[in-house]
């Protein structure tokens, strides 16, 4: 018979798994922003752009009410706040925020692309036919279209840098204010009130899946509260698109001359 043996065999210890570095510890790491955070950058950003762009709707409208009272708009826009605040302070804040805003939202865009594009590999997730799915998909083809765009505009109806704006353009004065002439000039080009049409396509695209994406990353989650939100967002898409795409439509058609 056998003796025993002097000791039990002793089981492995086993190995707890170290926890994962530390996010943002050195280097170019340390400066990494994290998605939530770019994402709620761009949360705020593209909410701002979207009641910019309602805001401005309005007084794109008061195109309707004749060259007199469009240009008095206009002015006013360039000399509100005086004498206690320069001429045109105004605008510059509300281009300077913009432009801010423009430059934070196309870089937190730009970063997430990238980050999802790296994690993904070369398997690409299976693609829902959805509508909601597609304008998912193009938000970063119509975002850079937008951004095409708004260079566009601020050349044609702002700067007046030909051959982007008309011949016709006429510069401001310290009195008087052009802008009903300089639009009705320039979307008397069909290719300009064409692709300005395109735009608000894209733009009211964007801005649908950007507002509905917005109800979700700032944390929305009540059932009732969503579905208004999103049909605000939808709304607010339908109103820019329409609102803004009848001005070239109107002027092509001699409803405004």
């Amino acid at each position: 018979m056998s003796a025993p043996p002097d000791a039990a065999p002793t089981q492995a210890a086993r190995v707890k798994p170290e926890p994962p570095p530390a996010f943002q510890v050195s280097g170019r790491h340390a400066k990494r922003l994290p998605n939530w955070g770019l994402k709620l950058t761009m949360a705020l950003t593209g909410t701002i752009g979207a009641l910019f762009l309602a805001i401005h709707l309005f007084g794109n409208l008061k195109v309707y009410s004749g060259a007199e009272k469009f240009n008095a708009y206009a002015y006013w826009l360039r000399h509100v706040g005086e004498p206690l605040l320069p001429a045109n302070s105004v605008v510059w804040v509300l281009r300077i925020v913009l432009a801010l805003c423009i430059v934070a939202h196309v870089s937190g865009a730009t970063i997430l692309w990238l980050r999802a594009r790296k994690a993904r590999g070369r398997f690409a997730a299976k693609r829902s036919h959805r509508v909601r799915s597609w304008s998912a998909t193009l938000m970063p083809l119509t975002g850079v279209f937008i951004l095409a765009f708004v260079l566009f505009h601020l050349a044609d109806l702002t700067l007046g840098i030909k051959p982007l704006a008309p011949e016709t353009f006429q510069e401001h004065t310290a009195t008087a204010a052009f802008a009903y002439q300089n639009l009705i000039a320039s979307f008397s080009r069909p290719a300009a009130a064409i692709s300005y049409v395109g735009a608000m396509v894209l733009i009211a695209i964007h801005v649908s899946h950007g507002l509905y994406t917005v109800v979700s990353d700032l944390g929305a989650v009540g059932k009732r509260l969503r579905a208004v939100l999103i049909a605000i967002a939808g709304l607010t898409a339908v109103f820019i698109l329409l609102g803004n795409a009848s001005i070239p439509v109107a002027v092509l058609l001699g409803v405004l001359s």
